[in-house]
């Protein structure tokens, strides 16, 4: 091999480059000094290998590529969340947060390595066609998802309202892999629904947390009639989070002003946030049970840890999905993008949501269909926002507030049905229980 030549001149070149990156990094001080000759020092062997393949590998190769899938290697080495998005990608994620595009309507992560369901989106083609928080999805239209990162199983996920896209699922409780086919299509979310149940029983279901999810569920509440609600059901099944400040939003309803509502962790000082209640309960303070599953995550799981944390409700379902950590997204001088995980959510008493997940006060399984069906059903007319892998830092289409009423559904008719829903009966059992033996003692101690 010759030792001269543009071997040298490249490796010369890519020396003086991550010399000048470390001493910007770097900055000044004899500690900082010191670190950074350490990195460069490490960074050697690096500045080799890029030489190496970019004089000697069998075919030509870009000095771009190369370096973007360095940096994408070095970030999915940190978590599933940490990613690297080339211009492109990045560019796609801030048109996701500015409109709308055709979709599949799930919530996705990398848990243990593999593509998986958080949660499917209520109404969507992914929740008409029957996938499960959970479902591992191996395959995306033949493609295996074996080291896709999640920006590019999302750009894969994505596509023009009507086209179809075929997933290969591997389920828990299945004998094998079985194939879905979706329609994609334009997807708008409810965030807030509401229901009678009767006998003073409220019903509210948030499926998401997005921009007006807070003033919805306050509007809700209102317009079931406070002064008849004597209990309520708030369910947050299947509901893969959202909005940070939504869900600090609808803490804030029912808890009193001052108390810790959810707080973060960093590396940094300045990544240590603190939230809590700044209005007082707007909610009366009825007995409350809060519906979870395994789908219940992020935003959701904030909300439910702060009831759970305050005795404000009673947790009840089935162990949450445990997402509970902060992503950063940064621009890039070139166009690229870096979305980097740097604190984690912590409930009011100070347990961990990452990787853990929530802990009903009572545990109630549902049984679920185990037979899929073999693809969606044909798309129907909704316009709004498909899932997204980062539910934290959701965003949602804007809504006037002439236009509020979109977002939010009442009804004194439509809704769950207590005798087909285990979970939901239960909660009912356990508030007509806990009415009875409020009032014993109200009698009890007044005689």
């Amino acid at each position: 091999m010759r030792s001269g030549g543009p071997f040298q001149k490249g490796r010369k070149s890519l020396a003086i480059v991550l010399i000048l990156l470390l001493l910007i990094i770097g900055g000044g001080g004899h500690h900082e000094v010191t670190a950074v000759e350490d990195n460069y020092e490490r960074l050697k062997v690096f500045t080799e290998v890029l030489s190496l393949v970019q004089t000697n590998y069998v075919e030509e190769t870009k000095p771009r590529d190369l370096i973007y899938s360095s940096i994408k290697g070095m970030l999915e080495s940190l978590d599933p969340h940490s990613a690297f998005m080339p211009p492109d990608i990045f560019k796609e994620m801030q048109v996701e947060t500015q409109g709308l595009f055709g979709g599949l309507g799930i919530e996705i992560t990398v848990k243990d390595r593999m593509l998986t369901v958080v949660a499917p989106i209520e109404g969507t083609p992914a929740d008409r066609a029957g996938m499960h928080p959970g479902d591992r999805i191996v395959k995306i239209d033949g493609s295996p998802t074996k080291d896709m990162t999640l920006m590019e199983a999302v750009k894969k996920l994505r596509g023009s309202k009507g086209t179809s896209v075929t997933l290969t699922i591997l389920r828990e409780e299945s004998p094998g892999p079985f194939d879905l086919t979706l329609v994609r299509e334009v997807i708008e979310v409810k965030s807030v629904k509401a229901k009678d149940l009767g006998d003073g029983i409220a019903y509210v279901r948030i499926s998401a947390f997005q921009e007006r999810t807070g003033k919805d569920l306050l509007k809700a509440i209102e317009q079931l009639g406070q002064g008849v609600m004597s209990a309520m059901v708030l369910d947050l099944r299947n509901n893969p989070g959202g909005l940070l400040n939504q869900a600090v939003q609808v803490s804030d309803l029912f808890l009193d002003q001052g108390q810790l509502i959810v707080y973060t962790e960093g590396r940094l000082k300045n990544q240590d946030l603190r939230f809590s209640a700044e209005h007082g309960a707007q909610i009366p303070k009825i007995p409350i049970v809060v519906l979870v599953n395994g789908g219940s995550a992020s935003a959701s799981e904030i909300v439910a840890g702060a009831l759970q944390d305050w005795k404000r409700a009673v947790i009840l379902g089935t162990k949450t999905f445990g997402k509970g950590s902060v992503q950063t997204v940064v621009p890039l001088s070139d166009g690229s993008g870096l979305r980097l995980t740097t604190a984690k959510y912590f409930t009011p008493q100070g347990r961990s949501i990452h990787g853990t997940g929530l802990v009903p006060d009572i545990i109630v399984e549902a049984p679920r269909p185990t037979v899929a069906k073999a693809q969606s059903a044909p798309p129907d007319e909704k316009e709004g926002e498909a899932g997204k892998e980062r539910p934290e830092k959701r965003q949602e289409k804007k809504i006037s507030e002439e236009e509020g009423d979109a977002s939010l559904q009442i009804s004194k008719r439509e809704g769950p049905d207590p005798s087909a829903d285990v979970q939901l009966k239960r909660a009912m059992e356990i508030l007509k229980a806990s009415r009875i033996i409020e009032k014993g003692f109200v009698k009890g101690n007044a005689g």
